[in-house]
């Protein structure tokens, strides 16, 4: 007998990134018969895990923010994410190390963290307050539209709240730059750094980027910030759970060698995986546009790949995971030491294209919070973030050896050790590395940057025009990087999906 699976088009997703994964569920869930393909041994993406010696890894993200979206996913498959996952909020979110001493630490209690400012920084409190009430300006005008709707589909014009977002575009600050707009805030120039790290959430440049990425404090503060049980991995395995449950068929260390194409139509027909074809009326690809286009379709002149190239790919980085030999009470689970001159640090990223000389370094450690298995009793597992240039064909070994160096010198005088003795067990990232593993483009970690105010509008659409069938989930897709964006940007992709497959 058949069933109601049974008439609708078969799917076809290229690759688990989180993406991918959420765009499954949703398709799952709403009948169709999905078949998920991934070269990794596991789930995620770059949100994925490794073990070495006695210490655990995320590899990739580290901070969850936006828990509404990943409820949403939960809810809208019938689930309750409380079921398969465990949040407990962040307070402190971050601390943050100056060289000259300084040290100062953010909450999502905003009179906390406003005291706290004043007795780091001598900043008034009202700065603060005043700076988070524009943000959540930004934010509640900017975030249905930008984030939650395609800017490619005439559909959006005619939502009910495309109007009341286009009347009020004015109001987000795109005519200034963040760093720009973070000045005429603050008096003091450490936490006009602090927020201008936020620039870096999606890979960007704060002396280019418009100030209407000053959302991203709103979305830290305002609406909070959670340390995972088991940590970062966690939730693409309650991903993976959710789609088995769904009925999604996942296939781990299979590669997708091409996406096929019905020859006078340029239509989806289906994947040919390890020399089979694969029958798919849909395809989505959570591979990064480029790849997507010049190996999975091997069309390397498209039109659509010749304009996305022309753009500016985001910051990349280089990637240390330590298993440290000892516990450091001062840090927490996330934790900044800044350079002393920002501005130069950018302009090695995006001008010079190389790795700062004096970078400004993240250090997680999940074993702080939420998982303490992720190493023994008396060791922290640090997973080091030092924001880099995409891969222009530079001599990697050199630079991590460099940047390897700059990070143990800075966090030996710091903490007062001498780092480099502590090292049990390390292991690397590289943008290249980044790039193969996760089908990103030069190793980008966001797609394109967001050095420009027309950014939002030039990422790649959701759904494919000349390729009918085709659509594009994950980062360099509309709207963008980071977890709760792609997980965004699954809903818009399967909503098109299911739009376009009632007008066929």
């Amino acid at each position: 007998m058949k069933t109601e699976r049974d008439s609708l088009p078969r799917v076809a997703v290229v690759g688990a990134g989180l993406g991918g994964l959420a765009t499954a569920i949703r398709l799952g869930s709403a009948g169709y018969p999905v078949e998920l393909y991934e070269k990794q041994s596991g789930p995620g993406g770059k949100a994925f895990s490794e073990q070495i010696g006695r210490y655990r890894f995320d590899t990739g993200p580290s901070l969850l923010t936006m828990r509404h979206v990943f409820e949403r996913l939960f809810a809208d498959a019938g689930r309750r994410l409380e079921d398969y996952l465990t949040l407990t909020p962040l307070d402190p979110i971050c601390r943050y190390f100056w060289r000259d001493g300084t040290r100062l630490q953010t909450s999502s209690d905003r009179e906390a963290m406003a005291q706290e400012f004043y007795r780091a920084c001598g900043e008034p409190p009202e700065h603060l307050h005043r700076f988070l009430d524009y943000s959540r300006r930004i934010h509640d005008i900017s975030a249905w539209l930008f984030l939650e709707n395609s800017l490619h589909e005439w559909s959006t014009l005619t939502k009910p709240g495309f109007l009341a977002s286009l009347l009020q575009l004015h109001r987000i600050d795109l005519g200034r730059t963040m760093a720009k707009a973070n000045a005429s805030f603050f008096d003091h120039p450490k936490l006009q750094q602090l927020f201008n790290r936020y620039a870096t959430y999606n890979g960007s440049d704060p002396w280019q980027t418009p100030a209407t990425l000053n959302i991203i404090p709103h979305v830290e503060y305002g609406l909070g910030g959670w340390a995972v049980t088991d940590g970062i991995y966690a939730i693409p395995r309650a991903l993976e759970r959710l789609a088995r449950e769904v009925g999604v068929q996942i296939n781990y260390n299979t590669p997708v060698d091409r996406i096929l194409l019905e020859e006078k139509t340029r239509r989806v027909r289906g994947v040919l995986v390890a020399g089979q074809e694969i029958p798919a009326e849909v395809v989505v690809s959570n591979a990064d546009v480029t790849p997507t286009y010049r190996h999975l379709l091997q069309d390397a002149r498209a039109p659509q790949l010749a304009r996305y190239q022309k753009l500016e790919p985001s910051s990349s980085g280089v990637v240390f995971y330590w298993g440290i030999r000892r516990r450091f009470p001062e840090l927490g689970l996330h934790n900044i030491f800044f350079s002393d001159d920002y501005p130069n640090e950018f302009a090695d990223i995006f001008q010079r294209h190389r790795c700062p000389e004096d970078p400004t370094i993240y250090v997680n450690i999940t074993s702080r919070e939420g998982a303490p298995g992720d190493a023994p009793e008396d060791g922290e597992n640090w997973f080091i973030l030092v924001n880099a240039p995409w891969d222009n064909g530079q001599d990697w070994e050199a630079e991590a050896a460099r940047t390897r160096a700059a990070v143990i010198g800075r966090l030996s005088a710091e903490l007062g050790e001498d780092l480099e003795s502590l090292i049990e067990v390390e292991s690397r990232l590289l943008p290249p590395q980044i790039a193969e593993r996760t089908d990103s483009w030069r190793g980008s970690l966001y797609g394109i940057s967001s050095n420009s105010p027309m950014a939002a509008f030039r990422r790649h659409p959701n759904r494919s025009r000349r390729y009918p069938g085709l659509y594009f989930v994950g980062g360099s897709a509309h709207p963008g990087g980071g977890m709760p964006l792609v997980v965004l940007g699954a809903q818009i992709t399967a909503d098109l999906v299911q739009r376009w497959n009632r007008l066929r």
